[in-house]
C-alpha cells in the first residue's frame, strides 16, 4: 500500500451524519488527504462548524442539512452535488438513531419505525440515488457505517441490532448488484466507540471491569479509529474489496460473549 493509494485528491465526498463523532472525524480525515468534503446532518449549524473548521486548516468543504429519514433531503442533496461539484466518488452513509433501550418484544411501534426509517431506509434509497452518478462517472465508493451489534445483538439493543443486521446485508445486495459498475460497497463495524450514541454505555462505571474481562485492546474506541478504517475503504487502498464488514472493535468479537 503506498501513500497514493490513500489519496483523495480530487475525489468529492458526501458524509451522512458529519456533525460530531466518527461522522466529523470522517469528514475531516478525508479532507486532509485531499477529498472535497459536502458535511451533511439534521442540523446545519453543526456541519458548518465542522466545514469551516476543515477549510481552517486549508481543506475543502461545504455543509448541508440532510436528515437521513426525509427523502426530499436525500433528492436536494444528491442534486445539489450534481450541480455544484458534478461528480459524487464516496458516499458514506453514518447517520444513525436508537430510540429505545429496553426488552425486544416491548419495542413500541414508533421507535421500530423511526429506527428503521434512519438507520435502513435512509442509507439505502441515499445510496440509491448515488449510483446512477457513480456509474456514469465510472465508479465510486459507498461504506456504510453499521455495528458489531449487526453481527452479535446488544443486550436491550434489539430494535437497534436488527437495523445494523440491515445494514450489513443491504451492503452485500449493492455490492453484488454494483460492482460491474465499479462501485464498491463495504461496510463498517464499529465496536464500543466514544459517541453520544455510546455515552450510556461508555459513562458506566462498570465498563472498566468489563474491558478487562473482553477488550483485548484495553480502551474505548475514539471516533478517528473509525475514520482511519473509513479512508481505506474510501481510497484505492481497497480497491480489490466489496462486499465486506470490517469489524474494529478491540477483539471483543474475538474472545466470545460479553
Amino acid at each position: 500500500m503506498s501513500e497514493q493509494d490513500l489519496s483523495l485528491k480530487g475525489k468529492v465526498a458526501l458524509i451522512a451524519g458529519a456533525s460530531r463523532g466518527i461522522g466529523e472525524a470522517a469528514a475531516k480525515r478525508l479532507a486532509r488527504n485531499g477529498a472535497t468534503v459536502i458535511c451533511s446532518s439534521r442540523k446545519l449549524e453543526d456541519c458548518k462548524r465542522v466545514a469551516d473548521e476543515i477549510k481552517a486548516e486549508g481543506g475543502q468543504a461545504r455543509a448541508m442539512v440532510l436528515h437521513l429519514g426525509e427523502a426530499e433531503h436525500r433528492e436536494a442533496a444528491i442534486d445539489s452535488i450534481q450541480k455544484t461539484e458534478g461528480r459524487l466518488d464516496i458516499l458514506v452513509n453514518n447517520g444513525a438513531t436508537s430510540p429505545y433501550f429496553g426488552e425486544a418484544a416491548k419495542t413500541p411501534d414508533n421507535a421500530w419505525d423511526k429506527t428503521m426509517e434512519v438507520n435502513v431506509k435512509g442509507p439505502f434509497f441515499l445510496s440509491s440515488l448515488a449510483i446512477p452518478m457513480m456509474s456514469a462517472q465510472g465508479g465510486g465508493s459507498i461504506v456504510n457505517v453499521a455495528s458489531i451489534n449487526g453481527i452479535r445483538p446488544g443486550f436491550f439493543q434489539g430494535v437497534y441490532s436488527v437495523s445494523k443486521a440491515a445494514v450489513i446485508s443491504m451492503t452485500q445486495v449493492l455490492a453484488q448488484e454494483y460492482g460491474a459498475h465499479k462501485i464498491r460497497v463495504n461496510a463498517l463495524c464499529p465496536g464500543l466507540t466514544e459517541t453520544k450514541l455510546a455515552s450510556a454505555l461508555t459513562s458506566n462505571p462498570a465498563l472498566d471491569d468489563m474491558m478487562k474481562r473482553n477488550f483485548s485492546i484495553q480502551r474505548v474506541g475514539q471516533p478517528e479509529d473509525m475514520a482511519a478504517a473509513i479512508h481505506f475503504l474510501s481510497s484505492d487502498a481497497s480497491s480489490y474489496m466489496t462486499g465486506q464488514c470490517l469489524i474494529i472493535d478491540a477483539g471483543i468479537s474475538a474472545r466470545g460473549p460479553l
